[in-house]
């Protein structure tokens, strides 16, 4: 009877199809660009054809459900989507996987007022009271359609005791009930309510079905734009169809003959591509002075620091994905055409330098939310991931060290002797220069003519090149001596040796660097020699009492000694 009724109405009103209200530009009734341009049809959503085919095969087999539930971002077509399926099954012609648009029904859920296609906010309906008089009302059976379909948008904001109400309704409707819930926090909802419903996700839509969709709609509204507007603008939204809508809606107004990309930039307070690349190029160069050159000029032309920073997380995002081995499909926020200036970045900014300059950008975005000197702190972030000119160069080092490769050698400093032996200054008259240490030849034949007291002198040079708290203990041996061809043993308390031992590499790396050739050293436990240390004295290690033993042996102690480079010493 309700599809008579309907069939009847459009014959009275002689098979006219009437369209829509006029919208368009003009009109006194004007509607924004998201709501003109809402998808009408399943063929008409972008981005979310594997929804669009599941719900279309559902209908098309009559295994259409009774209750949905449409997660994802905003403004990814969660609500069309579902205006869409109520559209089909409610249609004069349906169920449907392409509704007329025509009927009475079609048009009604088109504007959100059909009576029997109820849509209801759960952020302002979401009490057990509300969601009780919706249970009664579900027993009424709808008044000219098919079903009678609930669209609940953000579900997740509704009560515990409210869910609780709706479960045995969800679980077992009416025939003629479906529901349609939308939510941008799944996470949220009971697991008990998850299980009742069929679940779809709405991912972010692609940048380039973005920049098609928007380019349709600058044709309809008779607007010529520069190229790369579009493609900033899908950009920026992120993923979301609404969003760009959005942007180009305030363009539409801000310039509604021709759009430029720098009205996009002056709108949205972004960086061009040009500044952001200055930027990361003065970075690779270490130029503070350039950087505070080009972010003056980013503030003069309104640029956002906020979105400054975001904008350079994401550049260093595509040149990180770029350096791994990407390619430039894979890129998110800079365009094809960059690919090859994004992988000379990459190149010399290295993939660890990268990850660092990463970690620093994304503090400083947290930090600017809580701070009102953005622009001190961007300035801040920039200049110290310039400073990371040789954060490559350090890991490759410290790799060296840890195999007991041969490092290349490099100016050595002058070298000033701890607390554990008299500290040597030059004359004041003479230039500080390393000090020279009589090398025995190189040769394992010469290196086998040492006798434990050359051994002994020569180790503890050795020790005094190795900085930190490694150099202090190994420096202060109970025993040396070499083995021939290319061995150094030598002995050291307990906790001195257990401490040597993490740090091998570096005192071999030393060795190499003294003799010019591969040189091995071995650590060994060795007795503690009784010390006459006179009072009142401070002596590092090794230790002389029990008591210090113990408490040098203790995890926690050698936790403090590891982390700030200390030593434990008796103090008398």
């Amino acid at each position: 009877m309700p599809h008579l009724v309907n069939r009847l109405f459009l014959l009275y009103t002689g098979g006219m199809e009437k369209p829509l209200k006029d919208h368009s530009a003009g009109s006194e009734s004007y509607q924004v660009v998201s709501r003109r341009y809402r998808p009408q049809t399943f063929a008409e959503l972008v981005g979310q054809s594997h929804v669009a085919q599941a719900l279309s095969n559902a209908m098309a087999s009559d295994r259409v459900g009774h209750a949905y539930l449409f997660t994802g971002a905003r403004g990814v077509g969660k609500t069309s989507s579902a205006r869409i399926f109520a559209k089909s099954l409610n249609c004069v012609d349906g169920p449907t996987i392409s509704p007329c648009g025509i009927c009475d029904s079609c048009r009604s859920v088109s504007i959100g007022e059909d009576i029997d296609t109820i849509e209801i906010d759960g952020a302002s309906n979401g009490s057990v009271d509300q969601v009780r008089q919706l249970r009664q009302n579900a027993t009424i059976c709808p008044s000219r359609s098919r079903f009678k379909i609930y669209i609940i948008d953000e579900v997740h904001m509704l009560s515990k005791e409210a869910f609780n109400a709706l479960l045995k309704t969800l679980e077992e409707p009416p025939k003629h009930v479906k529901f349609i819930f939308c939510t941008t926090e799944p996470t949220k909802i009971p697991i008990t309510v998850l299980s009742r419903c069929q679940r779809f996700d709405f991912g972010g839509i692609d940048i380039s079905e973005i920049s098609r969709h928007l380019a349709v709609i600058a044709r309809n509204e008779k607007v010529t734009v520069e190229d790369g507007v579009f493609e900033t603008l899908a950009r920026r939204a992120a993923g979301s169809m609404r969003d760009a809508q959005s942007l180009l809606e305030q363009l539409l107004a801000f310039a509604p003959e021709h759009i430029r990309l720098s009205d996009v930039h002056a709108m949205l307070g972004t960086a061009n591509d040009q500044l952001l690349s200055r930027i990361v190029e003065a970075m690779i160069r270490c130029e503070p002075a350039a950087i505070f050159t080009e972010l003056d000029a980013a503030a003069a032309d309104g640029v956002d620091f906020g979105i400054l920073i975001e904008q350079m997380m994401g550049m260093l995002r595509d040149m990180l994905v770029v350096g791994s081995g990407g390619n430039a499909n894979l890129m998110l926020f800079c365009m094809p055409p960059q690919f090859d200036t994004i992988k000379q970045h990459a190149t010399a900014f290295g993939l660890h330098r990268t990850l660092a300059a990463l970690q620093i950008l994304d503090h400083t975005h947290h930090r600017m939310q809580y701070s009102t000197q953005g622009r001190i702190l961007t300035e801040l972030a920039f200049v110290r991931i310039a400073h990371l000119d040789h954060f490559q160069m350090v890991s490759e080092l410290i790799e060296r060290l840890r195999t007991g490769q041969a490092v290349p050698a490099a100016p050595v400093a002058p070298v000033v002797k701890t607390a554990q032996r008299s500290i040597e200054a030059p004359p004041p008259s003479v230039e500080p220069a390393t000090p020279k240490i009589e090398t025995p030849p190189s040769g394992a034949t010469d290196l086998a003519k040492l006798d434990d007291a050359q051994a002994m002198e020569i180790w503890k040079e050795i020790a005094d090149s190795v900085p930190g708290s490694p150099g202090r203990y190994a420096g202060n041996p109970v025993s040396v001596r070499f083995v021939a061809p290319n061995l150094f043993v030598v002995g050291l308390i307990k906790f001195a040796k257990d401490y040597c031992d993490r740090e091998l590499p570096a005192f071999k790396s030393a060795l190499c660097r003294r003799f010019g050739q591969s040189v091995s050293v071995r650590f060994e436990l060795a007795e503690e020699k009784a010390s006459a240390a006179p009072a009142s004295t401070v002596m590092p290690l090794p230790r002389q009492t029990s008591r210090l033993r113990d408490a040098a042996e203790n995890p926690m102690v050698q936790k403090v000694e590891s982390l700030f480079g200390t030593v434990l010493y008796d103090v008398r």
